[in-house]
């Protein structure tokens, strides 16, 4: 973990309540896909964790949803603010131990931004998962070019039909041969993909409410298979096999 400063360098408006926000600094802390940021925002006690979309040497993009007034601000701000941001958070995702099956990466509305470091990282080890993204309706729909950009296959769902395929983003899934699952988004999705007979394997990235970020305040404990886990510390992600839903 590391505490750095980094200065707000870009904004994307993705979606009309979701952002893409670039950032200048040390991010050297940062080492898997899948881990996130606690960042401060003025006027807030507490810090927000976002999960991380990308990152380079002095770079990072976050995506984050303008919900609350913490995100609203933070969304908000001008070109040049500067942040607190503690890094390197959580386990992220373990992207060897699923390189002997047919990866499929699948995210939910906002859980999908972490996905995006996760593809670079198969594709690095010469692997080019499948994607699966699945969002209420086309008003909510983003980044999809940017993982065909990639060179990964994208398949798309919606709920209300409006683009790709109709339903919840299992429909899509089971449009592949893939077996082995890597998600991020909300409960009832991960526990519909873990429960596919064709998902043998996975990895699956819980959202938690959180305090301290790194395991200090125990606030986002969960039970699993092996024992009491925070989300923040042992998690975000947790495999498959450990899960208690």
């Amino acid at each position: 973990m590391n505490e750095a400063i980094l200065t707000l360098q870009g904004k994307r408006q993705l979606t009309h309540d979701v952002y893409e926000l670039t950032f200048s600094g040390d991010t050297s802390a940062i080492t898997r896909p899948g881990q996130f940021v606690n960042i401060t925002v003025q006027g807030h006690f507490l810090r927000r964790p976002i999960s991380v979309c990308d990152w380079a040497e002095n770079k990072l993009v976050l995506i984050c949803r303008a919900m609350g007034s913490g995100t609203q601000t933070l969304c908000g701000s001008p070109i040049g603010t500067e942040f607190n941001v503690l890094m390197g958070l959580g386990n992220g995702y373990d992207v060897d131990k699923a390189l002997n099956h047919k990866p499929v990466l699948v995210g939910g509305g906002v859980g999908v931004p972490p996905l995006y470091a996760l593809a670079k990282a198969f594709l690095a080890k010469g692997v080019t998962p499948t994607v699966a993204l699945g969002f209420g309706s086309t008003r909510e729909l983003f980044y999809e070019d940017e993982f065909k950009a990639l060179g990964c296959p994208v398949l798309v769902s919606t709920v209300d039909g409006s683009y790709g395929t109709k339903g919840f983003v299992t429909a899509v899934i089971e449009q592949t041969d893939c077996d082995y699952a890597l998600c991020c988004g909300p409960i009832p999705m991960l526990k519909a993909v873990d429960s596919m007979a064709q998902i043998v394997d996975g990895q699956f990235s819980f959202e938690e409410r959180m305090g301290c970020g790194f395991g200090a305040c125990v606030g986002c404990t969960c039970k699993t298979k092996y024992g009491t886990k925070r989300i923040c510390k042992d998690g975000p992600v947790l495999c498959k096999e450990e899960i208690v839903w």
